[in-house]
């Protein structure tokens, strides 16, 4: 199994605060004779519609050497686990978990919004300090 995030803990906090219930912690994902693993399984009821809505995140802390490299490895596990759920669980959407002092650098940037676009990312911002989902991009 993978090393967890840095964040990993607090964007789990981040998620039950907001109402969802972690049920996979990791997420796996069978390909093959390959395994992958999702940082995080959630799932929360919509009363309104009387069904759950259920998401897969993958957590980034941006903590490396470089926020771009970090950001290039984001993505290319966001297209590939994206790509993975859309076959073997397709009611399930993938979000991106980044920090909120990322989102308002990186990720507003050009260089994050052309990705974002292109893409068509699903954000999750955390506030790593209060441990709360501060907005969701989808």
């Amino acid at each position: 199994m993978p090393q967890r995030d840095v964040f990993h803990a607090t964007v789990r906090t981040a998620l039950n605060r907001d109402g969802w219930s972690i049920t996979a912690d990791p997420l796996v994902l069978f390909v093959g004779q390959h395994t992958l693993f999702v940082d995080l399984g959630a799932e929360r009821l919509l009363a309104a519609e009387r069904r759950n809505e259920r998401i897969a995140v993958e957590v980034k802390s941006f903590v490396g050497r470089s926020a771009v490299a970090d950001l290039e490895l984001a993505l290319g596990q966001y297209v590939l686990y994206r790509g993975l759920l859309r076959r073997s669980d397709p009611e399930r959407a993938l979000v991106l978990a980044v920090p909120g002092a990322i989102y308002d650098t990186l990720m507003s940037s050009e260089l994050g919004q052309v990705a974002s676009a292109e893409l068509e990312l699903a954000l999750m911002v955390f506030n790593p300090e209060k441990e709360v989902v501060e907005r969701w991009l989808r």
